[in-house]
């Protein structure tokens, strides 16, 4: 799980908290979602404690007709989409997302000169209200597009504040003058209650199980970083250099049998990084997961290298990376050829086969050079074979044109 603390301007500090749960726990059925998440109005007889939390803690406005000075109203509609539908069980929309279950029971409740029913009840769970009696909001997340714009908003930094600074009074000519980028600050705001709580050491953000980030390179090509007033043979001739991430990782391999059976993002699981020996060690206790480096697919090499560091286990060099079936290839790509792993360009071969029924040979060669510059192309030398006829079709037809003008003009001559 991953949460952090927020602090707002108007006081007490909230926690954002994203919750993965084990295969055998996840409700991956809509009427299982109903044990966790409610989305109604209690029942003021059976649940009265229940009742006056919801009453107080979890019902949005009312907005809307009813009042439409509400803070969460632009442009007379509300921002968090209240109203909710009336709904007479729990379903997931088309796009994955949860409907809760607010049925049109007649319930409400009445707030001032307001009445707000089931469609203004925030989501909650039953037992985290009754323990801590608080406003909580639960939801059923269970789509990609979610979670990383949960993981993006719970990171998303601290509130921040711009001040302006002004000076009173009649002034003389020069403080007349008004320097708005000396005015204006854009500073990180630090509020009463988050000082306190970083006073007293209290966690801001936790993650578990942690995160290795695991970096990569192609041979000889790992980043050596300097000072500007470093000797530069120093440099390149400290064994540091020669001891990354990812070369440690080799020599890992090399050292420990149980390395075999892992690839590069598994290997964080059994071992852990040491930065100030440059070494990996087995682990002893705790667990973490290993991220690989996210490259662009149009970086060349290095993106192939890091399709198959998510395969090939137990390697111990470079060349081993690139063994396959026993057998050295000359490339990280032909590697990824040979494993099965990237496509063999058939969909544009056959895209300029059929271009060539109508189309020229100058469009023809367009393409393929649109193809090239988009990178889209695996094997340009593959697809040239197969289509270079085509993509030549016309080169005859003008060379013949040039000899025939070139005739012409001997002629005259």
């Amino acid at each position: 799980m991953i949460y952090t603390i927020e602090f707002q301007k108007r006081g007490l500090p909230h926690a954002h908290i994203l919750v993965f749960l084990y295969p055998e726990y996840r409700y991956t059925h809509a009427k299982s979602i109903d044990k966790v998440i409610c989305a109604e109005i209690p029942d003021k007889k059976t649940d009265p404690k229940l009742f006056e939390i919801v009453s107080s803690l979890m019902i949005h406005g009312p907005c809307g007709p009813q009042n439409t000075h509400s803070p969460c109203m632009d442009n007379k509609k509300c921002t968090k989409h209240f109203p909710k539908k009336f709904a007479e069980e729990t379903i997931i929309d088309v796009d994955g997302y949860p409907v809760y279950r607010r049925r049109d029971n007649g319930v409400f409740i009445e707030k001032g000169n307001t009445f707000a029913d089931n469609r203004y009840v925030v989501p909650y769970n039953k037992h985290l209200l009754l323990k801590y009696n608080a406003h909580i909001n639960v939801e059923w997340c269970n789509q990609s597009r979610s979670i990383k714009y949960l993981f993006k908003y719970v990171n998303k930094g601290h509130d921040r504040v711009t001040a302006a600074f002004y000076t009173g009074g009649n002034g003389t000519d020069d403080s007349a003058c008004v320097d708005e980028i000396k005015m204006y600050f854009d500073c990180r705001y630090l509020s009463a209650c988050e000082a306190a709580w970083r006073i007293f050491s209290f966690d801001i953000n936790y993650r578990e199980p942690s995160v290795q980030r695991l970096s990569f390179h192609l041979e000889n090509e790992q980043s050596v970083v300097y000072g500007d007033d470093d000797d530069l043979e120093e440099v390149v001739n400290n064994p540091i250099i020669h001891r990354t991430k990812f070369l440690a990782w080799f020599e890992a391999n090399k050292v420990f049998p149980e390395g075999k059976n892992l690839t590069y993002n598994e290997f964080p699981a059994r071992f852990v990084w040491k930065v100030n020996k440059h070494i990996w060690t087995p682990r002893k206790r705790g667990f973490a997961i290993g991220r690989i480096h996210f490259v662009p697919p149009g970086s060349g090499e290095i993106f192939y290298l890091r399709i198959l560091l998510n395969y090939v286990k137990g390697p111990k060099s470079f060349d081993e990376i690139k063994t396959i079936n026993g057998v050295k290839k000359d490339s990280f790509k032909e590697a990824c050829f040979a494993l099965g792993l990237l496509e063999d360009d058939k969909e544009f071969i056959d895209g300029i086969i059929e271009a060539s029924h109508w189309g020229t040979g100058t469009f023809l060669r367009h393409l393929f050079v649109a193809l090239l510059v988009a990178k889209q192309i695996i094997r340009p030398s593959v697809v040239w074979d197969k289509t270079w006829e085509y993509l030549s079709d016309d080169m005859l037809h003008k060379q013949r044109i040039l000899l025939q003008f070139e005739g012409i003009f001997k002629l005259h001559l």
